[in-house]
């Protein structure tokens, strides 16, 4: 509508009442017909343009929730680097190497992780680095190298050392914070590199030695598989990840670091000392090659590729010659009046001699087809599968559930072993794919919906990656709707969660397993098959020494399966004397047995008290899930941490320099360093849409599909004449 027709139509106005419009007589006879209909038009307008601004609005806050973790981005990553945000786009900062060392005597590792980083860049800059650990692994030691010096790191409360890490972050001074996000996955802040500055830090942890039968092993791992974020997004952000935080899992920004392509240019060097008073009969790397080199009682092992790529776990496992093999070992260490006891026997084979007769399993197999299993992990569960079904008997009962974004199952409830259904069982896992999200909790819902059959023992075998944000919740699923069941888990992929795996299992009153590579599916899951199938040991029970106050972990040792060690962690308030013995028993299906183990037995081993006091901590923090109040939990793990010097849920390591080294005119960015993608994954899967991975991919579809509805409007509102224009100009 021209100007020119405003003003000399001024004095045309429209009267309403009574909800009723009418115009003044004046206006034109024609005009008065046309303008209820234009009006109409033009408040549809008014609206589709409201619609409009709205979509554009929601697609610029889309690009700014992209904007947030652009340093995600796949095409823009080089293995071995540390992205640098700058104003003029991205500097990259070499990371120019990582070292791993262990030595390992008795039941124990010392372990050292050594990085180091270079700031490429032409500014001040803060890294942050999120990085996997074992499950339980007790973080005690950290160290900030400047030049030919070192600061050592202490431990404090967690909102102190982080209080205390801000402030000499802003005064210029170099500082470096460690922090616990889960039991197996931490973070390295460190503040101030300079430009063209190289970083390194140094932290270090105990680990116990898993042992299965007489085979004993170690994990380090290397990578994380990016985790999958349910829930819906919540204002705010704890961390710089690439996932907003959800109602579900409140620190989703604080574990989801970005993932990057491999390439070999990042070193890797590993080195290991293995003491051993027993000859052994081997000793073996499942993924790397490695050189061994004996020296009387010690074994040096190294990496054979020098440019090993960080994207697989690296595994040790060794076996003692079958005659020297210890079924029993105990280790002690004297501190403060006190004595610390890490305590490993193997129960004799408790099994009749006489032939089992099989029991009537029901045998609920869940796989994961989430974004995260795509590549050699879905083939690795596919064939685990098919072995779990070629295992079962006619009088078997099965079912095959499968999850993604979504919950399927092959069959409405579990059906009989029959031959028919077996096949059909085999065409459809070969059929599975890997794509969508990680929606366990449906999964788990599902398999324990339908109640038990009372002639049929219920197993559920959980093949899955782990790779999920919210465990405690699903730990607390699993124990409240268990019921009589078992579950296994079968950790699949080069990166597995190993926490999740391991809780699992044992909130499920089940067991664990790894498979990382299609060549150890058939040997580690019938190794799962025997654990299942033989009977159980119960009712253990350890008899200490008369007059001896211990706190222990477990508080109750859980039945054990064939080829498991009970192994308990101890603090006795006296010395033990030389003629002590302590006694376990326990009850097989031939009977009871009972083993002694004489004090004289016990080697001297240092760090058994930082061992004890994280199992006690992780004992504390598991009382959360049974409804104890974190008031009365937190300040008994904020007393055990301090007084072991342990990172934990409650405390972080801090070190920080005297000297100021940033000039306070200059400005600190802060960026994170990427992990490598675990190997046999894409890009693709993990971070397509709907992928695994939520945040900046879904943020970017989202944008894209509200830009072509923004324009699809636009579109209409061209199409449509404007007839007040053209009658009334």
């Amino acid at each position: 509508m021209s100007n020119a027709w405003a003003a000399r139509n001024s004095r045309h106005t429209l009267r309403i009442a009574d909800g009723k419009s009418t115009w003044h007589p004046r206006v034109r006879p024609e005009t008065a017909e046309r303008l209820p209909r234009i009006l109409r038009r033009r408040a549809r307008r008014s609206w589709l343009t409201a619609i409009t601004l709205s979509l554009l609005t929601s697609l610029a806050s889309a690009q700014v929730a992209d904007d947030e973790v652009a340093s995600t981005s796949p095409g823009q990553m080089q293995a071995g680097s540390l992205l640098l945000k700058m104003k003029s786009g991205y500097a990259v900062a070499t990371r120019l190497s990582t070292d791993i060392s262990a030595e390992i005597s008795g039941l124990a590792a010392r372990v050292r992780v050594k990085q180091e980083f270079r700031n490429s860049s032409s500014e001040w800059v803060e890294g942050v680095y999120v990085f996997p650990l074992p499950d339980t692994a007790a973080v005690d030691r950290l160290r900030m190298y400047i030049g030919e010096r070192y600061i050592e790191g202490e431990i404090r409360e967690k909102a102190e050392a982080k209080k205390a890490y801000e402030a000499a972050k802003a005064a210029g001074k170099k500082a470096s914070l460690v922090q616990q996000e889960r039991a197996n996955m931490f973070t390295t802040s460190v503040a101030n590199i300079a430009p063209g500055e190289t970083v390194v830090i140094e932290i270090e942890y105990l680990e116990t030695l898993q042992v299965d039968a007489e085979m004993f092993s170690i994990r380090f791992p290397v990578t994380i598989t990016p985790r999958y974020i349910p829930g819906t997004p919540v204002p705010g952000r704890r961390g710089s990840g690439w996932s907003l935080d959800t109602d579900q899992v409140a620190d989703a920004s604080r574990i989801t670091p970005p993932t990057q392509a491999v390439t070999k240019e990042h070193k890797l060097s590993f080195n290991v000392i293995l003491n051993s008073a027993e000859p052994l009969e081997y000793i073996a790397s499942r993924y790397h090659p490695v050189n061994v080199n004996r020296k009387e009682d010690q074994y040096a092992i190294d990496l054979v590729d020098s440019d090993t790529p960080m994207d697989h776990d690296i595994e040790l496992t060794w076996k003692a010659v079958p005659a020297a093999a210890p079924r029993a070992m105990l280790f002690t260490e004297n501190a403060d009046d006190e004595t610390y006891a890490l305590m490993m026997l193997l129960p004799p084979d408790v099994t009749s001699a006489e032939p089992q007769t099989h029991t009537a399993r029901e045998l609920i197999l869940i796989i994961d087809t989430s974004g995260s299993m795509h590549g050699t992990s879905i083939e690795q569960a596919q064939r685990a599968l098919t072995l779990a079904l070629d295992g079962l008997q006619p009088t078997d009962q099965f079912n095959v559930i499968q999850f993604n974004s979504s919950t399927s199952a092959l069959f409405r409830n579990s059906v009989a072993a029959s031959t028919t259904n077996v096949a059909t069982a085999k065409r459809y896992v070969s059929a599975l794919t890997a794509n969508g999200g990680t929606e366990m909790r449906s999964a788990i819902e599902r398999a324990m919906a339908v109640p038990p059959n009372e002639e049929h023992l219920r197993q559920i075998i959980f093949i899955t990656d782990g790779s999920v944000g919210n465990e405690d919740a699903l730990f607390s699923l699993i124990e409240q709707q268990l019921g009589n069941a078992r579950l296994f888990t079968v950790g699949i992929g080069s990166a597995p969660n190993s926490w999740f795996m391991r809780k699992a299992a044992e909130a499920g009153r089940g067991a664990f397993t790894f498979i990382s590579a299609l060549h150890e599916v058939s040997e580690k899951m019938q190794r799962l098959f025997r654990k299942i199938e033989r009977p159980q040991i119960t009712d253990i029970t350890i008899q200490w020494p008369d007059g001896t106050s211990v706190e222990s972990f477990p508080e109750i040792i859980p039945d054990l399966y064939a080829g498991e060690p009970v192994f308990v962690r101890a603090r006795l308030t006296h010395a033990m004397r030389a003629s002590d013995i302590i006694t376990i028993s326990g009850n097989g299906s031939s009977g009871m047995w009972s083993a002694e183990l004489p004090v004289t037995m016990g080697q001297h081993g240092p760090g058994i008290g930082v061992l004890w006091a994280r199992a006690r901590i992780e004992s504390l923090i598991d009382e959360l899930r049974h409804g104890a109040k974190e008031e009365s939990i937190r300040p008994a793990v904020i007393q055990t941490a301090l007084a072991h010097h342990l990172v934990s849920k409650y405390t972080s390591l801090v070190a920080i320099d005297k000297t100021p080294v940033r000039p306070v005119s200059e400005s600190l960015k802060k960026e994170q360093v990427p992990n490598q993608l675990p190997y046999g994954q894409s890009m693709n899967a993990i971070y397509g849409f709907p992928a695994t991975a939520t945040g900046a991919a879904g943020y970017r579809f989202s944008g894209l599909a509200i830009l072509f509805l923004a324009l699809l409007v636009l579109c209409v509102l061209r199409k449509e004449p404007d007839d007040v224009s053209r009658k009334m100009d």
